[in-house]
């Protein structure tokens, strides 16, 4: 059980973007602090909204995929986690955002630090989706190699 889009999973498909958008906000403040140069606080502050937006329409589809996974699986507790890391980066990184929710965006030390958290919580997510893939073949098809 999953959604597809020609045999392949919705949910891998849609979550390089908000990784990309995410990691690239953090990347954007180190900019930001590397050159005090405040059109990076404006990057930031749009990159981070739109990971937040689009890691929230990529959920959804993670967790139709875990509802297909047999119940006393490994995978399914690992599903789990991999969802719970996940949800709390995005809503640290919401944290994060509302905090430059201003005129200019300059982040504080505070949303810096969530920030920072949540990319460490973003990574063991990643982790865990791909022990879920790599490991338990969740989402995988099984056939014979061209």
């Amino acid at each position: 059980m999953g959604v597809e889009i020609l045999g392949h999973r919705v949910h891998p498909m849609l979550v390089g973007l908000p990784i990309g958008l995410l990691v690239g906000s953090v990347v954007f403040d180190v900019a930001l602090m590397a050159t005090d140069e405040p059109r990076w606080a404006d990057v930031s502050f749009w990159t981070l909204g739109l990971g937040i937006v689009s890691g929230l329409i990529a959920a959804p589809f993670g967790t139709i995929d875990r509802l297909g996974i047999p119940s006393g699986a490994p995978a399914k507790h690992i599903g789990l986690w991999h969802g719970v890391a996940a949800v709390l980066s995005v809503a640290l990184f919401a944290a994060s955002w509302t905090l430059r929710y201003q005129s200019p965006p300059t982040p504080t030390t505070l949303a810096l630090g969530l920030s920072a958290a949540a990319v460490v919580l973003l990574a063991i997510a990643g982790w865990l989706g791909g022990e879920l893939v790599f490991r338990h073949g969740v989402g995988v098809h099984r056939g014979v190699a061209d």
